[in-house]
């Protein structure tokens, strides 16, 4: 177990020396602790509702610290920030052949699957993902990173965020295989587990991962060459215009921002909705939308316009 907590510790002072300040625990992985947390008062002879710093026979455990004082010790952050040490290569140098969008893409298709570096950060049996949809398309959806469904099916947004954004594509007038959809990340950023069991939960892609895979939405965005490009979400839009250029997403969503040569709306991710089941929540994202259309020049009609008005 103090392996495990050391592994867990290391990954989230990594994390904060990364500018991430917050990380989402599930049930399934608090479950998991708490086990932990209940095998290691047994070791100790503690009972549950005896103080972790008394052993059962009520004199003062000293051989070894409780694991609150442990976890309060771990918890301490260092008054000198370390710059950590890079854990990734340089990022890739992405050249693809003369052909067509089709060709180039099976060749950039193949240039991910064998990655090295990829392919290290990935779990047995899951796969790299890479975008899909029309490489003819005028619009390219663009997300943060694989999550657990993704990474299964080695296909972008196909779990309930994706299922929903299937449904605001329809809702544009378009079907799902009539846009690109991607991701700046190529794997799932990979999260510290508990005896081998599968990770539970997502963590941001840190700027050293997001910077190692940007070649590869380069050149993705180079075959497809879309009108604009659709920034999901807060760590996509860092992504792709800086990890400075904003602080909150609120600032910067329903307005045009560029990428390279790509006009870029940001917006919130479609997990927002599944979180926020509102109206206003809805029609805030929707305006986003109207605004490519708009761009693109597709046609609105007056339903489409008056789509999740308060009521």
């Amino acid at each position: 177990m103090r392996a495990t907590l050391n592994a867990l510790t290391a990954e989230l002072r990594r994390l904060k020396t990364t500018g991430v300040t917050t990380v989402s625990v599930g049930d399934d992985s608090l479950a998991i602790l708490r086990r932990l947390v209940a095998s290691k008062r047994k070791e100790q002879g503690i009972g549950e509702d005896e103080s972790p710093a008394r052993a059962s026979n009520g004199s003062p455990a000293r051989d070894e610290p409780s694991l609150r004082s442990q976890l309060r010790q771990r918890a301490t952050p260092a008054r000198k920030e370390v710059k950590p040490e890079p854990v990734l290569p340089a990022p890739p140098i992405v050249e693809l052949p003369n052909g067509d969008k089709q060709q180039r893409w099976d060749a950039l298709v193949q240039l991910v699957s064998k990655d090295e570096t990829c392919r290290s950060q990935l779990r047995p049996g899951k796969q790299p993902v890479i975008g899909v949809g029309s490489l003819d398309s005028q619009i390219f959806f663009c997300g943060e990173a694989p999550g657990a469904e993704e990474e299964n099916a080695g296909e972008p947004f196909v779990g309930p965020a994706g299922q929903l954004l299937t449904k605001m594509i329809g809702a544009m007038g378009l079907k799902r295989s009539e846009v690109y959809i991607g991701n700046i990340m190529n794997w799932r950023p990979p999260m510290p587990t508990v005896g081998g069991e599968p990770q539970i939960g997502n963590r941001p892609p840190t700027a050293e991962e997001l910077a190692y895979c940007l070649p590869y939405l380069r050149a993705q965005l180079d075959i497809v060459k879309p009108s604009a490009i659709v920034a999901l979400g807060t760590t996509a839009a860092r992504g792709l215009l800086g990890a400075g250029s904003f602080k909150t997403l609120g600032e910067i969503r329903g307005k045009w921002h560029q990428f390279g040569e790509n006009a870029v709306m940001v917006t919130y991710h479609p997990s927002y909705i599944l979180r926020n089941q509102s109206n206003r929540s809805k029609r805030m994202i929707w305006e986003d939308f109207l605004k490519v259309m708009e761009r693109i020049e597709l046609e609105i009609s007056p339903k489409q316009r008056g789509y999740f008005q308060a009521r």
